[in-house]
């Protein structure tokens, strides 16, 4: 966890969970979730959406950018995941996305109304 709110969780088990396992666990914690595939080469700029948003890596990669803001954190944060991954989002958390060239990415996205 961050003093952001944002919480970046590492898949540590040599397997990455189904997409079925993954999706009952975001379930139980309250997220409405789909399925989303981007394909190597996609950048998102800077946005920001108005609930929570977990995102749950299946295949693949990408990388997420926190950029500073006023306040904290003071410094930009950067997280690159991988299979299994976690990285929650505190609704109007600005953030940019890029998937790797090399390689697409799968995930889950989870979403709730903000507490």
């Amino acid at each position: 966890m961050t003093s952001s709110g944002v919480r970046f969780v590492p898949w540590t088990l040599p397997e990455a969970p189904s997409e079925q396992e993954a999706e009952a666990k975001l379930h139980q914690e309250g997220y409405e979730s789909f399925r989303w595939h981007d394909v190597p080469g996609v950048e998102y700029p800077r946005h920001r959406h108005e609930y929570d948003e977990c995102l749950w890596i299946l295949k693949g990669e990408i990388t997420f950018n926190i950029p500073a803001a006023a306040g904290v954190p003071s410094v930009s944060q950067t997280f690159s995941l991988k299979p299994g991954d976690r990285l929650y989002l505190p609704a109007r958390t600005a953030h940019t996305a890029i998937v790797p060239d090399a390689a697409g990415v799968t995930y889950l996205v989870g979403q709730k109304k903000s507490s």
